[in-house]
Protein backbone atom coordinates (compact mmCIF):
# COMPACT_ATOMS: atom_id res chain seq x y z
CA UNK A 1 0.00 0.00 0.00
CA UNK A 2 1.27 3.63 -1.11
CA UNK A 3 -0.97 5.89 1.21
CA UNK A 4 -2.66 6.38 4.23
CA UNK A 5 -6.30 6.62 2.18
CA UNK A 6 -5.53 3.27 0.60
CA UNK A 7 -5.20 1.71 3.65
CA UNK A 8 -7.88 2.81 4.80
CA UNK A 9 -10.00 1.56 1.80
CA UNK A 10 -8.57 -2.11 2.66
CA UNK A 11 -9.92 -2.01 6.15
CA UNK A 12 -13.16 -4.50 6.66
CA UNK A 13 -15.60 -4.18 9.53
CA UNK A 14 -13.99 -6.80 11.06
CA UNK A 15 -10.49 -4.71 11.62
CA UNK A 16 -12.45 -1.45 12.13
CA UNK A 17 -13.80 -3.41 15.34
CA UNK A 18 -10.35 -4.77 16.03
CA UNK A 19 -8.60 -1.54 15.93
CA UNK A 20 -11.49 -0.08 17.85
CA UNK A 21 -10.91 -2.33 20.59
CA UNK A 22 -7.69 -2.29 20.74
CA UNK A 23 -6.99 1.60 21.04
CA UNK A 24 -10.13 1.31 23.74
CA UNK A 25 -8.47 -0.71 26.16
CA UNK A 26 -4.38 -0.53 24.51
CA UNK A 27 -3.61 -3.77 23.89
CA UNK A 28 -3.98 -6.40 20.55
CA UNK A 29 -6.19 -9.15 20.72
CA UNK A 30 -3.33 -11.23 20.95
CA UNK A 31 -2.65 -9.40 24.36
CA UNK A 32 0.21 -7.83 23.14
CA UNK A 33 -0.12 -3.83 24.57
CA UNK A 34 -0.23 -1.05 21.63
CA UNK A 35 2.71 1.63 21.77
CA UNK A 36 1.80 5.04 21.76
CA UNK A 37 2.78 5.41 18.22
CA UNK A 38 0.59 2.71 16.75
CA UNK A 39 -1.84 3.23 19.70
CA UNK A 40 -1.94 6.71 17.68
CA UNK A 41 -1.85 5.59 14.34
CA UNK A 42 -4.60 3.11 14.78
CA UNK A 43 -6.89 5.60 16.32
CA UNK A 44 -6.25 7.91 13.25
CA UNK A 45 -6.95 4.85 11.40
CA UNK A 46 -10.42 4.49 13.14
CA UNK A 47 -11.68 8.14 12.23
CA UNK A 48 -10.63 8.36 8.43
CA UNK A 49 -12.33 4.56 8.66
CA UNK A 50 -15.71 6.20 10.21
CA UNK A 51 -15.76 8.85 7.91
CA UNK A 52 -16.29 7.42 5.49
CA UNK A 53 -18.20 4.56 6.16
CA UNK A 54 -20.58 5.63 9.06
CA UNK A 55 -23.08 8.81 9.89
CA UNK A 56 -21.84 11.66 11.95
CA UNK A 57 -23.75 10.36 15.25
CA UNK A 58 -21.87 6.54 15.63
CA UNK A 59 -18.41 7.98 14.85
CA UNK A 60 -16.00 8.23 17.71
CA UNK A 61 -16.04 11.50 19.72
CA UNK A 62 -19.94 12.24 18.12
CA UNK A 63 -21.75 14.67 21.40
CA UNK A 64 -24.77 15.40 19.34
CA UNK A 65 -26.45 18.53 19.40
CA UNK A 66 -26.08 20.36 22.66
CA UNK A 67 -27.21 23.19 24.68
CA UNK A 68 -25.49 25.30 27.07
CA UNK A 69 -27.19 24.46 30.08
CA UNK A 70 -27.56 27.76 30.82
CA UNK A 71 -29.84 28.75 28.80
CA UNK A 72 -32.70 26.54 30.31
CA UNK A 73 -32.58 28.38 33.16
CA UNK A 74 -34.00 32.47 33.67
CA UNK A 75 -31.41 34.39 35.20
CA UNK A 76 -32.60 36.44 37.80
CA UNK A 77 -32.10 40.58 37.93
CA UNK A 78 -30.45 41.27 41.00
CA UNK A 79 -29.80 45.02 39.54
CA UNK A 80 -33.67 45.89 39.12
CA UNK A 81 -35.99 44.06 40.76
CA UNK A 82 -39.87 44.45 40.14
CA UNK A 83 -40.33 45.26 44.03
CA UNK A 84 -37.92 47.95 44.25
CA UNK A 85 -38.94 50.92 46.05
CA UNK A 86 -39.61 54.07 43.16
Amino acid sequence: MSSFAEMIENITPDIYESLKLAVEIGKWSDGRKLTAEQRELSLQAVIAWEIQNLPEEERTGYMGPQECASKSAPVPNILFKSDAIH
